[in-house]
């Protein structure tokens, strides 16, 4: 089955294909964009043009913008929100579930993607890559001291799949591997050892961080959890920017109590208001930043579109949904609830 009369869909993620552009053309929906670069982040999108922009529209497939409960009330004809990534923190799904609307994500599209950026975070400041790369640029042939992978005990923060990944890759280095969940598997994952986070921060020459942001996600890496980490280790977050308390975490780098930090996400991508703490971070020469690219690998994103398309014809159709897409469905009287997907 496919929508009984032509929809209009607004896709504001950037770089969508033309691949993921023909199903939904297929599906009888006719796709409209922002009249700006493809690159270009929707989050930087102004309110009037959206607003233009997602009249009449019955599906939206959304970046990094936020999708709010007065944007929602003001489109009564948008029945279905689908995310490009897996995160959804950026929707307010309980609104969604009020006025009868759908939200999705794009589950399994960039869980390699990210795994692989996180193990070359570990190695790229583990190896001095970037301090490296400075200074042979600048002629100087010096080679700065480095830190080998191998061998080392690895902490990850959440156990999803994109955690699991990044624990068969440390298979490789022959690393010891720890973990926290707050529902570990009920049976034993070779190669790891479930503790409680307060062992894992003690022990761990590496942290990673998976974890979904939530109000009890928020800053979990605080001043307390930063200075309970082994002293010379390394932190690494490509989950969520809220999950780190930055000021925090500056003054861990600055103090010598860590040995460096490998961010793909930060606070002030979504906060303005905490921008110029997020620039002194990246600026800090133990970071490591990359720009939240983790998940945009060319095979990632061209997953990522595929899947939300059909997401939005599912929707639109009445069919059946991508395995873990489904995040709310306010259609219905109980709205289908989702384990934390990171």
């Amino acid at each position: 089955p496919v929508p009984r009369a032509p929809a209009r869909i607004l896709v504001t993620t950037r770089l969508f294909d033309a691949a993921a552009e023909s199903l939904l053309a297929a599906g009888g929906c006719t796709v409209v964009y922002p009249d700006r670069p493809p690159d270009a982040l929707d989050a930087d999108l102004p309110d009037a043009e959206l607003h233009a922009l997602l009249a009449g529209a019955r599906g939206w497939i959304v970046g990094v913008r936020a999708v709010t409960r007065a944007v929602l009330e003001a489109h009564p004809d948008l029945a279905v929100i689908a995310r490009r990534g897996v995160g959804y923190d950026r929707v307010d799904v309980a609104a969604a579930r009020d006025l009868g609307r759908v939200v999705t994500i794009a589950a399994g599209a960039n869980d390699a993607a990210v795994a692989d950026h996180t193990l070359a975070l570990m190695l790229a400041l583990g190896k001095q890559l970037g301090e490296a790369d400075r200074r042979l640029k600048a002629g100087d042939w010096r080679a700065p001291a480095s830190t080998d992978l191998c061998g080392k005990t690895v902490g990850l923060v959440g156990f999803g799949r994109i955690a699991q990944g990044v624990a068969r890759r440390l298979a490789g280095f022959e690393a010891r591997v720890l973990a926290t969940a707050p529902r570990p598997p009920a049976e034993a994952v070779p190669g790891v050892a479930f503790v409680p986070l307060d062992t894992l921060l003690g022990d761990c020459d590496v942290v990673s961080l998976h974890a979904p942001l939530t109000p009890d996600t928020h800053h979990l890496m605080d001043a307390d959890r930063l200075a309970r980490m082994k002293p010379g280790s390394l932190l690494i977050n490509t989950a969520r920017g809220g999950l780190v308390d930055e000021a925090a975490l500056l003054a861990a780098l600055e103090r010598g109590h860590l040995a460096g930090a490998g961010l793909d996400v930060f606070e002030g991508e979504a906060d303005p208001a905490r921008r110029a703490a997020t620039a002194a971070l990246i600026a800090h020469p133990k970071v490591l930043a990359t720009p939240h690219m983790a998940g945009s690998s060319r095979e990632a994103l061209a997953r990522g579109n595929a899947i939300a398309a059909r997401c939005v014809l599912a929707a639109l159709s009445g069919t059946a949904f991508p395995d873990g897409c489904l995040v709310a469905d306010g259609r219905t009287e109980a709205a289908a609830a989702l384990r934390p997907c990171l």
